[in-house]
């Protein structure tokens, strides 16, 4: 069964990040709050527990696994973003929003439409998904907590442990999440192009529906 971790939405619990954080290097498949509801979450280089957040979403190698990262530094390492691009981030991380992005060098193949070579990359605005995210020290992959056939990340706290306490290691309560998934907008292109629309506003990026 997963061990469970109570950690306050706004002053994260230091000792408990660290468990946490200790648990991803060791190969733990995690669920965790972020501001558009619980994600699943595991080491970027951790080939096994990658395939683990598949299974437990019932995800072919089509969909996109999104890079979890604190800032837009990490951002530039692991995806191709100019100027322009450079900008709309900036004016709108951290935020309810994942990117679709050209991948760089650093992302593993495995992480990258087989396709198009691009990949998800989002920063959370969650004090607790943040906190974790400086304590690794890199990006997680990760994955919204959508059940098969569902539309929305669960934000239930005891229905998530009641679905993924045996194929998790470890669930991450902090308190009340976003209830709608992440909007999410291509930015591979000459203009923003909307994919899914969620939580995010999209008028920052010229976006007619």
């Amino acid at each position: 069964m997963a061990q469970h971790f109570v950690i306050h939405p706004d002053n994260p619990n230091t000792r408990l990040i660290r468990q946490a954080a200790a648990m991803l290097r060791e190969g733990a498949v995690i669920v965790y709050p972020t501001d558009s509801g619980y994600a699943l979450g595991c080491r970027l280089d951790d080939k096994d527990a990658v395939t683990r957040i598949r299974q437990i979403r019932q995800l072919d190698e089509q969909h996109h696994m999104t890079l979890m990262c604190r800032d837009l530094s990490e951002i530039s390492r692991y995806a191709r973003v100019d100027n322009v691009k450079f900008r709309l981030l900036k004016s709108n991380t951290p935020g309810s929003y994942t990117f679709i992005l050209e991948a760089t060098k650093e992302v593993p193949r495995r992480l990258q439409h087989p396709k198009r070579s691009t990949v998800g990359i989002r920063v959370p605005d969650h004090p607790v998904a943040l906190a974790l995210l400086e304590e690794i020290g890199e990006p997680m992959c990760s994955s919204s907590l959508i059940l098969p056939d569902a539309h929305h990340p669960l934000t239930d706290v005891d229905e998530i442990r009641e679905y993924v306490d045996r194929t998790v290691d470890l669930v991450v309560e902090g308190g009340a999440v976003g209830l709608d998934p992440t909007t999410v907008i291509d930015l591979t292109g000459d203009a923003p192009v909307l994919l899914r629309r969620g939580r995010g506003d999209i008028a920052p990026f010229g976006i007619e529906e």
